[in-house]
């Protein structure tokens, strides 16, 4: 089956059996790279700056305005672009090379473009304005890369949380083993009350808590941007009005920590996924991704640290398709209409798969899940589809981050479809990039860590006063 955009076109070897107009975003690369060592092609360099002075890069070529398929390399160089954007996060970004090219990404990411949601996020998140700088290739400065260590501290009496959209997990850890864990059904997303929050998170620390002798460090994942614990920008609370939010989310694990009186450190939950999979594996680098209600990932890199980077992966690109589904937050095709309940949903639905009017997203997974526990070929496929997508993302991947093991888990990937998703996922890149699956270990977590794991890692995170 052959696909085409931007006079590109692409004949995947393993179609996505409930999303044949899938197009992915590895597939397109590959071709149009093949395109420009074909016609020849000239540099182009990526900067983004962040607040804390660091600069990540990007090098490719692309072909010349002149040299034609000027459509192809537009998408191409905006398509990495907002990529690297959620990936690595920045409020200033360099483009190096072809001026036409420059000037384009700069319209687009303005407060008029296409791209004005991202625009106004990047300048939301490090307090400044997002701007575009067109230069060339040779101006672009080096990469200023900082990392940290984060988490593996197990003495002591610990709570973890994880709170994503549908529920929150609590787990109480005593030297490094889980005594206690429990998931709390909740829909932070809808509530205007910023109370909600925080008597959410504090009953879940308090229910946790309760199992351990007395409590020494809380530590946290949460979906969204958490700078020196303060949140910055994240679904969660979209709900809150923006006075309320600057007022009382904004500080809200703040409050939390000096009313417990503990040491605590609450991060972005996907650097958690990437470090349970790096504590549990023992090697590096580990790639987190986690299908829940939305899309989390994390880096861990070779040295078992994390990079500063945002990760946030629900807003990447994986599908190029020019009538892919559009995410209502973000306006754009993004990850999160591929790895997370929100993708199940859609292809089942898609696909005939009837549900409950107003049933919610967990619960429509939840009778995915039985249907496919009891043989519905179906449903299946609704797996079989998202392993696909893992598949070609995974590759898409390849091209932004150093890979040696992705860990894949979240709710989406409970029962025996989280082994359709990895096989299919497997099968992609054996038939697609056999380089890439030789080198790359993909691995579900066992069934316990893959519903409170993120917990449990979780409550690494912070130090005890005396550790080192």
């Amino acid at each position: 089956m052959s696909l085409q955009v931007g006079e590109i076109e692409v004949n995947p070897a393993i179609i996505a059996p409930l999303d044949p107009g899938f197009l992915p975003a590895s597939l397109f690369t590959r071709e149009y790279r093949a395109l420009v060592s074909a016609s020849g092609g000239v540099p182009l360099r990526l900067a983004l700056e962040r607040g804390d002075g660091s600069i990540s890069t990007f090098c490719t070529s692309v072909l010349t305005p002149s040299a034609g398929h000027l459509t192809a390399t537009l998408l191409h160089v905006e398509r990495i672009v907002k990529f690297l954007l959620w990936q690595r996060g920045g409020w200033k970004l360099q483009v190096g090379g072809p001026a036409e090219i420059g000037h384009h990404i700069k319209a687009v990411y303005s407060p008029t473009g296409a791209r004005k949601f991202d625009y106004e996020f990047m300048g939301t998140v490090y307090e400044r304005p997002f701007e575009v700088l067109v230069t060339s290739s040779e101006s672009v400065p080096q990469a200023k890369e900082v990392t940290i260590p984060l988490g593996r501290h197990l003495d002591g009496y610990r709570v973890g949380f994880d709170l994503g959209a549908s529920d929150r997990k609590a787990s109480a850890v005593i030297n490094g083993e889980p005594v206690f864990s429990e998931e709390v059904i909740w829909d932070p997303r809808n509530a205007s009350d910023p109370d909600y929050h925080y008597q959410g998170v504090m009953d879940s620390v308090r229910r946790a808590a309760a199992h351990l002798p007395r409590l020494d460090a809380v530590g946290g994942s949460a979906a969204g941007v958490y700078i020196n614990n303060r949140v910055r920008v994240g679904s969660l609370y979209r709900g809150v009005p923006p006075e309320q939010f600057a007022e009382k989310i904004a500080p809200l694990f703040l409050r939390i920590r000096d009313e417990l009186g503990v040491p605590m450190e609450v991060v972005n939950d996907g650097e958690v996924t990437a470090l349970a999979g790096s504590m549990s594996l023992g090697e590096n680098p580990v790639l987190g991704v986690a299908l829940g209600s939305s899309q989390a990932a994390g880096y861990v890199n070779r040295e078992g640290n994390i990079t500063g980077w945002l990760n946030e992966l629900a807003f990447a690109p994986v599908d190029y398709s020019p009538n892919g589904p559009i995410d209502e937050w973000s306006g754009d095709c993004c990850g999160a209409q591929y790895f997370s309940q929100q993708a199940t949903n859609r292809v089942a639905s898609s696909s005939g798969i009837q549900f409950p009017e107003g049933l919610g997203l967990p619960e429509r997974l939840i009778m995915l899940q039985k249907k496919i526990e009891g043989g519905d070929p179906l449903a299946a496929k609704v797996y079989e589809t998202i392993g696909t997508y893992v598949g070609y993302g995974i590759a898409h991947y390849a091209d932004f981050y150093e890979l040696k093991h992705v860990l894949i888990l979240g709710r989406v990937t409970t029962g025996p479809g989280g082994d359709i998703i990895l096989n299919q996922a497997v099968e992609v890149l054996r038939a697609e990039f056999p380089e890439i699956a030789s080198a790359v270990s993909i691995a579900l977590p066992d069934e316990k860590n893959r519903r409170v794991g993120q917990s449990i890692a979780a409550a690494s995170l912070p130090a005890i006063q005396g550790d080192k």
